[in-house]
């Protein structure tokens, strides 16, 4: 009795089974005629590219094998007719020859798919489904540098193909920095985390992209990513024809650009007047920063750049180090000029902790300042930024605490006081839930608080 009740809940268990896999395959086959995919055209296409062939043929031959058709189509007809009636036989012919339709379809896709990207297990339907979403996804362009760049595309990547991310080239430390001293190329160490950020290829290659070699004379300390970058760059004569040419082999979604073309040294002058060179330096800095400026002055932009900006449908800066990462792309003229004519929402994104050094003891009111301070000093009196995105309170944890033990304490958001300036202030969790040894913004909670407030601005213009 046991052994029955066993083999019919196998039976059972196998037909439910059965039937999801069953319906899966429906669905997947009628997913092929969802609006945007492209297909439905071209399968009319074909069907009456079809129909045109046969009237050819009828014609070439003046119409003796239609009437052989004709006179065996009436045959199988007055057969069939006589086993069901025409009320049932004519719905499931139908039925049986769209479900014929879909499946050698489906399989003829599949065939091709496991031809092209054998490796992979997602279907080729949902891939185009997922491109097509995507491909209709608004124009964003963020503006940035460091590794709050980067985190913010590798969330936006889920919402839009038409992304823009501008990066400061003003990094003289580290890998970049030496490349720069031996090679004399732009820094390429931002750029790389951006392209592998908005990488679709293999996990592989973009770990490899990724990969910093730890021994070797001469490597130790590099990126393997920096190492092609500036290879590329000797190359093709620029850093952003190099990006172009990396961003193909990566199958970057969007694209990345420099924020300009020009060799240029960031300075910083402290309220003591001093002046520092070199963005190493800057970011050590105890003291708090006045301005900063560039070496040469008023570098140009990339057409490409100040073109993305014109076609936005949404500008970002941040997150990023206020006066290393942010403030260098708003000393190219050129992209502030364009800034200010857009008229799509400009969104400023707070960092979650103060950096020592840096922005000691500044809250988001007073980052927004000395963003709209610095762009005083180059005579611009309207504001670029009226929308502000910022973590809510923290609760307590251990890692704020040790952040706070290494002079970091988290931004405030005096948000009343914002309101009450004329800006437009959301609050969000954007930081990892997951346990890690850093503080970091959330890819995808930073990308949908984002889109979140995109969508409210909207609706306020």
């Amino acid at each position: 009795m046991k052994k029955k009740k066993k083999r019919l809940k196998r039976t059972l268990s196998y037909l439910k089974k059965s039937n999801l896999d069953l319906i899966n395959r429906i669905i997947r086959i009628l997913s092929w005629l969802l609006p945007g995919l492209l297909i439905k055209r071209w399968m009319i296409t074909s069907a009456i590219g079809l129909l045109t062939s046969l009237l050819g043929i009828a014609i070439w031959t003046n119409l003796r094998p239609f009437y052989w058709l004709i006179a065996v189509f009436f045959w199988i007809m007055d057969r069939l007719t006589s086993i069901l009636p025409i009320a049932i036989l004519g719905p499931l012919i139908l039925i049986i020859g769209l479900l014929l339709i879909g499946i050698g379809q489906n399989r003829s896709i599949n065939s091709i798919q496991k031809a092209l990207v054998p490796e992979k297990d997602t279907f080729l339907v949902d891939a185009l489904r997922v491109k097509s979403k995507l491909n209709r996804g608004p124009n964003i362009v963020a503006i940035g540098g460091g590794t709050g760049l980067s985190t913010l595309l590798k969330g936006l990547k889920n919402y839009s193909s038409n992304i823009t991310a501008i990066v400061t080239v003003s990094d003289d430390g580290g890998s970049s920095g030496v490349l720069r001293k031996q090679l004399g190329v732009q820094p390429p160490g931002d750029i790389r985390n951006c392209l592998a950020a908005l990488s679709n290829e293999e996990p592989t290659l973009t770990r490899l992209f990724q990969y910093r070699f730890s021994g070797g004379s001469g490597l130790e300390g590099h990126s393997f990513g920096n190492l092609f970058l500036s290879a590329l760059t000797t190359i093709t004569g620029s850093l952003e024809k190099a990006v172009q040419a990396s961003s193909k082999v990566l199958a970057v979604q969007g694209q990345v650009l420099p924020a300009t073309n020009i060799d240029v040294m960031l300075w910083a002058e402290l309220e003591d007047g001093q002046k520092i060179f070199g963005e190493s330096n800057i970011s050590q800095s105890k003291k708090l920063i006045s301005r900063i400026g560039y070496l040469p002055e008023n570098p140009s932009a990339l057409p490409s750049a100040l073109e993305a900006i014109k076609e936005a449908d949404l500008i970002i800066l941040g997150p990023g180090s206020l006066y290393t990462s942010l403030l260098p792309n708003l000393l190219v003229p050129e992209i502030v000029d364009a800034l200010l004519k857009s008229n799509a929402p400009k969104i400023y994104i707070s960092n979650l902790m103060t950096q020592p050094g840096e922005t000691d003891g500044l809250d988001v009111h007073q980052h927004i300042k000395a963003i709209e301070k610095q762009l005083l000093n180059f005579g611009v009196k309207t504001r670029i930024f009226n929308a502000i995105l910022s973590q809510v309170q923290f609760e307590k944890s251990p890692l704020v605490d040790y952040y706070q033990s290494r002079g970091a304490v988290p931004v405030v958001c005096n948000k009343e006081k914002l309101i009450s300036e004329g800006y437009y202030v959301l609050q969000a969790p954007l930081y990892s839930r997951k346990i890690t040894p850093t503080l970091r913004h959330d890819p995808r909670r930073l990308a949908r608080a984002v889109m979140f407030l995109n969508k409210k601005l909207k609706k306020l213009n």
